[in-house]
């Protein structure tokens, strides 16, 4: 039966990370992997996180820190900071492990924790996922789940601007 553990517990660096996924690929479990700024969690996100831990043993979520979030989505964003999504992210139980990365892509990351499987949403085709080669090249697996129609961050934040003017006086 599953344990349920705190999430402090489930928010880890790197360092601590990587020991913990050897062990548990060495007993043959299949550590899948995906990443994003997850900035305000939705339906698809979830969706997304869902599928993704379905494919395998145990599903580490990689979060975009405040800095890179600002690096791809401009100065407004992250809404959220990375500690509160971060905690967010580890709440739910679709998910084993998050951690925090700081630069604009996963790179470095995905060839740090060589996880088994590589999972990214439909707006990534399979040849533009980032990491592909790493995990293809041990033998994993790559692929992209389709995104949950007319859900997205850019969307409701679009549609919050929108109410919000519509409230000013005019």
């Amino acid at each position: 039966m599953h344990q349920p553990r705190r999430l402090k517990d489930k928010i880890k660096s790197v360092a601590e990370l990587k020991p913990l996924l050897r062990s548990r690929q060495r007993r043959g479990e299949k550590v899948v992997f995906t990443n994003g700024c997850f900035d305000l969690v939705h339906a698809g996100h979830v969706q997304l996180l869902e599928q993704a831990r379905a494919s395998g043993d145990l599903l580490v979520v990689a979060l975009n820190s405040d800095a890179s979030v600002r690096g791809l989505k401009g100065t407004e964003r992250p809404i959220v900071p990375q500690e509160q999504r971060a905690r967010v992210i580890a709440a739910l139980e679709s998910v084993d492990y998050v951690v925090i990365f700081e630069e604009s892509d996963p790179l470095s990351i995905i060839t740090e924790l060589k996880p088994d499987v590589l999972v990214k949403g439909g707006d990534w085709t399979p040849d533009t996922i980032i990491g592909r080669d790493v995990v293809e090249q041990a033998g994993g697996r790559v692929f992209a789940i389709p995104l949950m129609d007319g859900v997205s961050t850019s969307d409701i934040i679009a549609r919050i601007k929108k109410v919000v003017a519509h409230q000013q006086p005019g």
